[in-house]
């Protein structure tokens, strides 16, 4: 593949996290899209926002952030994703999400089927597959995908919106799986599959599915990537933090970033350590980030 600028889609929730400090902008896809323009590429958000007082402050703030709105639908009857956001004394945050609202109902259209075909990279977890039309959206969307594209399942399980049916089909349409330990457990649980550490849990699912890479993120303790052929794993980045609010997915947007440069693995995973350790030593998702460490992220 080449060094060229690539579209690269968060499809998905975009949500507003009602922190302890205020309200910020997130949503897994929305975040994720967020740091792939930031690196250099297209990011662009697929989801949707109601006509309440949150939709327009939504599509405002992603223009202020240097995004395109033109891939957000507009939803006349159901809310503006929200989800109060608590954060423990280790930084880590808690989700509690609104349920009924616009990202629920996303609308498989001739726009996001273009958009689809254009997309060298789609980012989507289990989250937006709580409703039933959303997650046909979903499935239509990594369908129309042209072969080589790559589909990332970041799975981001939270509190009883998924299923082993979810994740099984989900799975089924990826190449890239992200998960946690913690996920990961519960995952081989679910399914049924071997493994009584993280890289043979890992390598089960590698199989099991015919993923080209599986990443296991371990919090302050680094990562683990695992494909067929190598497996690295990264120690983490010692750093105060603040929340760890969006750092998976500052995580994953570099993983994706790299992995479509044909990047080797200890540079994605040194890349990709360093941006989530950094987003989780700043409040919010989506701090502003200096140049000097987005070229040291990217190599540019």
């Amino acid at each position: 593949m080449n060094s060229g600028l690539y579209t690269i889609v968060g499809l998905g929730e975009i949500v507003w996290d009602l922190l302890p400090g205020g309200p910020q902008l997130g949503g897994a896809p929305a975040n994720f899209a967020y740091y792939a323009n930031l690196l250099g590429n297209h990011g662009v958000i697929a989801s949707r926002v109601g006509t309440d007082a949150l939709g327009p402050h939504t599509l405002h703030h992603l223009e202020h952030l240097g995004l395109t709105t033109a891939y957000i639908q507009i939803d006349q009857v159901h809310p503006t994703g929200t989800v109060l956001v608590q954060v423990d004394e280790s930084g880590q945050p808690d989700f509690t999400s609104t349920e009924e609202v616009a990202w629920d109902f996303m609308e498989w259209t001739s726009q996001w089927q273009e958009l689809a075909f254009k997309a060298d990279a789609i980012c989507f977890g289990s989250m937006a597959q709580r409703s039933g039309i959303s997650r046909e959206t979903i499935r239509s969307f990594l369908r129309a995908t042209r072969k080589d594209a790559l589909r990332v399942f970041d799975m981001n399980l939270r509190q009883s919106f998924y299923s082993a049916e979810i994740i099984d089909e989900s799975l089924g349409l990826s190449k890239v799986v992200k998960l946690n330990h913690q996920e990961s457990l519960e995952i081989a649980e679910m399914l049924g599959l071997g493994g009584s550490n993280d890289e043979e849990r890992a390598r089960s699912l590698l199989q099991a599915y015919k993923l080209e890479l599986v990443c296991v993120t371990r919090g302050a303790q680094g990562s683990l990537i695992v494909t067929d052929t190598e497996v690295v794993e990264h120690p983490g980045v010692q750093i105060t933090i603040a929340d760890a609010v969006g750092a998976g997915d500052a995580f994953t947007a570099t993983l994706a970033h790299h992995y479509l440069r044909g990047a080797p693995l200890n540079r994605i995973s040194q890349a990709a350590n360093h941006l989530g350790a950094w987003i989780a030593s700043h409040v919010g998702a989506t701090p502003v980030i200096e140049q000097s460490l987005l070229k040291q992220i990217t190599g540019g």
